[in-house]
């Protein structure tokens, strides 16, 4: 398949999962992704065989379409994933990573189930099938798969290895202790007695239901039992049912995306830019650029109106970053360039962290006549890929000052 072919398909800026097909239309590899543009485009780059396996190079010469379904998070996009990998076995899939390499998740049969991440080479060799009620995967990328379980256990607490029943622990002492997670909101109570065996079962009825690519069916479901609870003036119950409710059509799959983007690097180097615009603090506008290959995206490019800050550009270009980073459905860049010197760099660099995102980090200081002067930040990226950041850092300032004149007009008019 090659890049001319690919622009005749409509993929979405969507998350979802891909399949490249060969020409008879058997799969020959399945991926997720945040954006199916974006994730599918990658395979196309001009760096594709520096940076994926001489397989992948070669699945993509091999392929002659393209489908996928779209979900709606990333973290629905995971569990399909495994589902479609496990029922279709692909062979570029397959062939990269050995089933004993993959991760699964376990569902014990107890009468308190232990809900756990297994490696493949453990669950095969020490597991014992009879001591298992669900397993569910492979799962290709292990932190993401971690990362969708802790998101899931806020959602709905459970029991681990590390916490001993209430029951168990009664038949050495009368005061049953709470495990460090019921501390922490993470464990229901099984360790302490408040939840029985039949309320924690409606619990592991959740998690199954999820993992089993019931997203839409499950919050339907709990939507009803909330109205019932309701109806019944039990309004505790309705309340916990509101919050689980509330939290999955606002689930957060940043750590997903950014497991996705480390565990499989890969695709066209994406350089997302920022600057700010205003006229002595009026009009403050803030906005992000992207260049992809070398080239500028324009469909990338984002405008942002500066909230409650007046005259101080690294507070306002901290402001955009956050607010950026709030959109995880946007693919993640691999290098960031702003336009400023250590201040600016600082201020970026602290709102990264805070955010739990590893990315290089540049910027461009100017001379008393605005012209590029020197790339300070990662010296590596700087060397590499200077043509490029000069590049998004000159498309970055002729689109906040564009952006600006429009609101000014707009202003006066």
């Amino acid at each position: 398949m090659t890049k001319d072919e690919l622009k005749k398909i409509n993929l979405p800026d969507e998350p979802g999962i891909y399949e490249f097909r060969d020409g008879e239309g058997k799969i020959l590899y399945i991926g997720k992704a945040a954006s199916l543009r974006d994730r599918v485009r990658s395979y196309f780059a001009t760096d594709l065989a520096e940076t994926r396996s001489t397989a992948i190079v070669g699945m993509v010469a091999k392929a002659a379409n393209i489908t996928w379904e779209r979900v709606d998070t990333v973290l629905e996009a995971l569990i399909l994933e495994a589902h479609l990998i496990k029922k279709n076995l692909p062979p570029y899939n397959i062939d990269e990573k050995d089933n004993k390499s993959f991760n699964y998740l376990v569902i014990t049969k107890e009468a308190f189930p232990r809900i756990l991440v297994v490696r493949g080479r453990d669950l095969f060799l020490k597991w014992n099938e009879k001591d298992i009620k669900y397993c569910f995967g492979p799962f290709p990328h292990g932190g993401a798969l971690q990362e969708a379980v802790k998101m899931v256990r806020r959602i709905f607490p459970f029991r681990d290895s590390k916490c001993v029943p209430a029951p168990v622990q009664r038949e050495k002492s009368a005061h049953p202790r709470p495990c460090f997670n019921r501390q922490i909101g993470l464990c229901p109570g099984v360790c302490t007695g408040e939840m029985s065996a039949l309320e924690y079962k409606e619990t592991v009825k959740n998690i199954v239901e999820l993992f089993s690519g019931g997203m839409r069916s499950l919050k339907r479901r709990l939507e009803k039992e909330m109205k019932d609870a309701s109806k019944m003036e039990d309004f505790e119950k309705a309340e916990r049912l509101r919050r689980q409710v509330g939290a999955l059509n606002h689930v957060r799959d940043v750590s997903l995306i950014k497991d996705e983007y480390r565990v499989s690097p890969g695709g066209s180097f994406r350089i997302e830019a920022y600057d700010v615009a205003h006229t002595s603090g009026d009009e403050t506008v803030g906005v992000m650029v992207v260049v992809e290959g070398g080239e500028a995206y324009k469909s990338g490019y984002r405008m942002f109106k500066i909230r409650d800050i007046t005259n101080d550009d690294t507070k306002s270009l901290a402001q955009v970053l956050e607010r950026r980073l709030a959109h995880p459905e946007w693919q993640y860049p691999k290098l960031i360039v702003i336009d400023g010197g250590k201040g600016q760099i600082n201020a970026a660099m602290r709102v990264l962290k805070k955010a739990g995102v590893r990315v290089p980090l540049v910027a461009v200081k100017k001379d008393e006549f605005h012209r590029p002067s020197k790339i300070i930040g990662d010296e590596r990226m700087a060397k590499a890929y200077e043509r490029e950041i000069l590049l998004a850092n000159s498309e970055a300032h002729r689109f906040a000052i564009s952006f600006h004149r429009k609101r000014s007009r707009r202003k006066l008019m």
